[in-house]
């Protein structure tokens, strides 16, 4: 794997364990100008791997430092998620600017680079995870196109057989939150505005083809799964 040295500035020390990795698409009209952006020291934001669509990777930040992508999130209780994961930008310019698929290229490499980064720091898959996971009532990425299934077929994440359970909607929330989802959100966020959030992002990832922010028979079964294949240790 042929990797482009890039580095940014905006980095500091960690004081976490990495045990996260954090997929995210760059959301901007082109991958120059995500490569400025997280560059620049005024911008205060960065992240350690950059993948554009022809499959060019670069590197901003070495993997012992924090690099700054993830923002104010929330995993399992951790809320420092930058502390304690690794960030993959992948340029593509997202639902303002014209969201589409990404091209086998640069899953590939993405591949490639996530199975490497998984190997050497013990990842779990189940925390394997996209921005909208950990932020979701702010971010959508890497969104609904982007090819979680493929990446667990060949070895990085988790993508279950659903399960089917007789759950009511409380119980799912339950078991949702206790996956690894924000279920309570900021001090003074409106409950259900934080449920509904929680519940699309794991439907982005996890049932792509028929996004929903309400609990259904088929989420429910997903999650089971899910929730079965990670004990599993898959």
């Amino acid at each position: 794997m042929s990797i482009v040295e890039l580095p940014s500035p905006n980095y500091n020390h960690r004081n976490a364990p990495i045990d996260i990795l954090l997929l995210h698409y760059t959301g901007m009209q082109s991958a120059q100008a995500a490569l400025d952006r997280l560059c620049d020291p005024g911008a205060k934001v960065s992240a350690h791997y950059v993948v554009d669509e022809d499959g060019t990777t670069y590197r901003l930040v070495e993997e012992e430092f924090r690099a700054w992508h993830a923002g104010a999130a929330y995993w399992g209780g951790t809320k420092d998620i930058n502390a304690h994961s690794i960030g993959i930008e992948i340029v593509n310019p997202g639902h303002e600017f014209g969201y589409r698929a990404f091209p086998m290229r640069q899953m590939e490499a993405v591949l490639d680079l996530a199975k490497d980064i998984v190997a050497r720091h013990g990842i779990a898959p189940a925390r394997v995870l996209g921005h909208s996971d950990v932020a979701p009532l702010r971010k959508e990425d890497p969104g609904e196109l982007f090819d979680w299934h493929y990446l667990a077929e060949n070895g990085v994440g988790l993508w279950p057989e659903p399960k089917p359970c007789g759950w009511s909607d409380a119980e799912f929330l339950l078991k949702l939150g206790a996956y690894g989802y924000d279920l309570e959100g900021p001090k003074g966020a409106e409950a259900a505005k934080v449920r509904h959030a929680a519940v699309m992002a794991f439907s982005r990832h996890f049932r792509p083809a028929r996004l929903s922010s309400l609990p259904d028979p088929e989420l429910k079964a997903v999650l089971n799964g899910l929730i079965d294949l990670a004990a599993a240790g898959a």
